[in-house]
């Protein structure tokens, strides 16, 4: 695919996704690589901008370079944020709430703590990059590990081959104490992100390095 197509393909998707105004957002293609520029109006425009970038077939990677520019309105103090995300993470009955931490600067969260799954890592992370006059995300929430290497290895090699949409022999799997590498090939990047989603569904992985390269 040459860049001109790839980049006509990503703001075709941009303009396509319902949840931005991709107006203000600039895109460039080189080899694979697309840039991402411009300025959106919240943190969640932000997120689903590269989101829908990384479903266009012929994404390698992704150079994410978008401002945010936060209407006067929409301008919030760090102890609202920060009351607004103990808030919407109380209300989500699948996450431990007494076992997080929310730190908010100059309208940027970090959240911290341990869980025992990654879905609660996740749904933490995903109710709270939804709130209004918030400028960017860390999430630093740690999973507890809980079961042996061998265990997860095989729990995640089962579950790639269950799945239809990837050749499972082209993924390598390893794990040492609790953390999972990935290694191989796919074909898009939505097929790389499954094997990464699949890897954090096993018990007791507390991290997960994905080194699976798209061709």
């Amino acid at each position: 695919m040459s860049d001109k197509t790839l980049k006509q393909s990503v703001e075709d998707e941009l303009s396509w996704e319902p949840s931005l105004n991709a107006g203000h957002i600039g895109v460039t293609a080189e080899n694979g690589v697309v840039t991402l520029t411009g300025h959106v109006g919240s943190y969640i425009e932000k997120f689903n901008a590269e989101r829908a970038a990384k479903r266009v077939k012929g994404v390698r990677a992704i150079a994410q370079e978008i401002e945010i520019r936060l209407p006067n309105e929409k301008k919030t103090s760090d102890d609202q944020i920060a009351k607004r995300a103990l808030d919407i993470i109380a209300w989500d009955s699948t996450i431990p709430k007494d076992k997080l931490q929310i730190k908010v600067e100059g309208g940027f969260v970090t959240l911290s703590g341990q869980v025992d799954w990654h879905y609660q890592r996740t749904d933490a992370e995903f109710s709270v990059r939804k709130l209004e006059g918030i400028k960017g995300l860390s999430n630093q929430i740690q999973v507890k590990p809980r079961a042996q290497a061998s265990d997860v290895k095989n729990l995640i090699e089962s579950a790639l081959k269950r799945n239809a949409e990837l050749e499972a022999g082209s993924i390598k799997v390893s794990v040492l104490n609790g953390r999972v590498t990935l290694d191989g090939k796919v074909k898009a990047w939505y097929e790389r992100e499954l094997a990464e989603r699949m890897a954090w569904s096993a018990p007791g992985v507390v991290s997960v390095e994905d080194h699976i390269n798209i061709v």
